[in-house]
C-alpha cells in the first residue's frame, strides 16, 4: 500500500504543478476579472482538473502494483499520463482560443470580444490599418471604443448583418479607436441602474444594495452592463474622471 500511496502522491504532485502553470499563466494574463466570468470558462477548467487531478491520480494508484513487471508498470503510467495530457491539451487550447482581447464600449453597451470571435482576415486588415489597435498573439486585454463608421450606409450595413448573425463592428479592430476617445460617447449612456430593463426586479435591487455597501451612488448615473455570450456585469464608473469604481455580477 505504502508503494500505491507514493505513486499516487508523485502523480497528483506533478498534475498539480503543471496545471497550476498553465492555467496560472492563462489567468494572469487574460482571464482576471471579469474575462473568466464572461468567458464561461469555469467549465472547461472544471473538466481539466477533473481529469488531470482526480481520475489521473487514482487510476496510478490502482494501478500501482509493486507485484509488476517495472515495464508492465511503466506501460499503464504512461497510459494515464497520454489521457491527461489529451485532457490537458485540449483545455489549454479551448482557454488560448477563447481569451479575451478586448472590453468594448459600442453605441450603448460594453461586450467583451475574445480571440475566436476575431476573422484571420479582419485580424490581417487591422494589422496593417490600425497597427496600435490590432491583436498579437501576445495581446492583452484592452478597454477600446469600437464605433460605428460615420458613413451611414456603412453604419448601417454593419448593424444589417449584426442582425443576421454576421460581423459587428467589436469584430473589425480595424475600426477600433482609443477607450479615451470614446468617453464623451460613453458618459452620454450611462443610466442608474433602476433604469435597466434588462435586470430583474430583484436584480437591480441586489446591485442596489451592493453598490451601497461599496460607498457608490445606485441613484446617479453612473452604470453599464458589460455582456458576455451568456453572461453581464455590472461596471460601476465614477460619473467625473469615468474611472472604473467596480465590476459586480449582476
Amino acid at each position: 500500500m505504502r508503494f500505491r500511496l507514493q505513486a499516487f502522491g508523485l502523480h497528483l504532485c506533478a498534475s498539480v504543478t503543471v496545471l497550476t502553470l498553465i492555467s496560472g499563466a492563462l489567468y494572469l494574463g487574460w482571464y482576471r476579472w471579469p474575462g473568466w466570468y464572461l468567458s464561461g470558462v469555469l467549465q472547461v477548467v472544471e473538466i481539466v482538473a477533473l481529469v488531470d487531478l482526480a481520475i489521473g491520480p487514482t487510476l496510478t494508484l490502482i494501478v500501482a502494483n509493486p507485484r509488476k513487471p517495472r515495464r508492465v508498470l511503466a506501460r499503464d503510467i504512461a497510459a494515464i499520463v497520454i489521457v491527461q495530457l489529451a485532457a490537458l491539451i485540449y483545455g489549454a487550447a479551448t482557454l488560448w482560443l477563447g481569451r479575451p482581447l478586448y472590453y468594448t464600449f459600442s453605441v450603448d453597451r460594453l461586450q467583451i470580444v475574445q480571440a475566436s470571435d476575431l476573422e484571420a482576415g479582419e485580424i490581417v486588415l487591422a494589422r496593417t490599418q490600425n497597427p496600435v489597435l490590432a491583436p498579437h498573439w501576445y495581446s492583452l486585454p484592452r478597454w477600446i471604443w469600437a464605433p460605428l463608421p460615420e458613413n451611414p450606409e456603412e453604419a448601417a450595413k454593419i448593424v444589417g448583418s449584426t442582425l443576421f448573425r454576421g460581423q459587428d463592428v467589436i469584430q473589425m479592430p480595424r475600426r477600433f479607436r482609443s477607450w479615451e476617445e470614446g468617453l464623451p460617447k460613453l458618459r452620454e449612456r450611462l443610466v442608474r441602474v433602476d433604469d435597466m430593463k434588462e435586470l430583474s426586479k430583484a436584480e437591480r435591487q441586489a446591485l442596489r444594495t451592493r453598490m451601497s455597501q461599496l460607498g457608490l451612488a445606485p441613484d446617479q448615473r453612473n452604470a453599464l452592463l458589460m455582456w458576455g455570450d451568456l453572461r453581464r456585469v455590472l461596471v460601476v464608473f465614477d460619473p467625473g474622471t469615468l474611472r472604473i469604481r467596480a465590476m459586480l455580477k449582476s
